[in-house]
């Protein structure tokens, strides 16, 4: 949370994936929900802001993903299941377990965001969303960051096809 003086409410909400592909680069994309404290205004990101920052993801990088999704209560919206099962050839979604950020590549993104803007005041939700893009366009050309936060949850990349599995054969 980074407070803002001046009058008013509102906030900015950063959605993020990191990813990464044995043998490439590593990529980071991210949307930004700007709430600007007005009635009837979205406070957060809705599942189709979700659904198509996926999209948006693998129309980019042209390849199948595997989406690890924390525990955040619209990740685990009915919709997002039912668009992923809608489009099974080139998606596959697993769930993190509970309470294991430890575990999401993300969460070094965010950390790195935070203290990239440490020390920067903002004066209202203008200048915080410019500071914010700002530092996450850097990050977007830092792979090396990137993979560091991969490397810091200790997983590793496993070169493995989305295809369904061929079933096995009785003997």
């Amino acid at each position: 949370m980074v407070s803002v003086r001046g009058r008013g409410h509102g906030r900015v909400n950063v959605a993020g994936v990191v990813c990464y592909r044995k043998g490439c680069r590593s990529h980071f994309f991210y949307k930004l929900h700007v709430y600007h404290g007005r009635k009837n205004e979205p406070k957060s990101f809705t599942w189709q802001d979700y659904r198509d920052l996926i999209v948006l993801t693998h129309q980019q990088l042209r390849t199948p993903l595997v989406w690890c999704w924390d525990n955040l209560n619209v990740h685990l919206m009915q919709e997002l299941f039912d668009f992923a099962e809608e489009h099974r050839e080139w998606l596959r979604i697993f769930q993190l377990p509970s309470y294991a950020p430890e575990l999401n590549p993300a969460e070094g993104v965010w950390s790195l965001l935070k203290r990239a803007i440490a020390n920067f005041v903002a004066t209202n939700l203008v200048g915080l969303e410019r500071i914010v893009k700002r530092k996450l366009k850097k990050l977007q050309y830092r792979p090396d960051l990137i993979d560091g936060c991969l490397i810091g949850t200790g997983l590793l990349i496993a070169a493995e096809e989305l295809a369904e599995p061929e079933p096995a054969s009785s003997r």
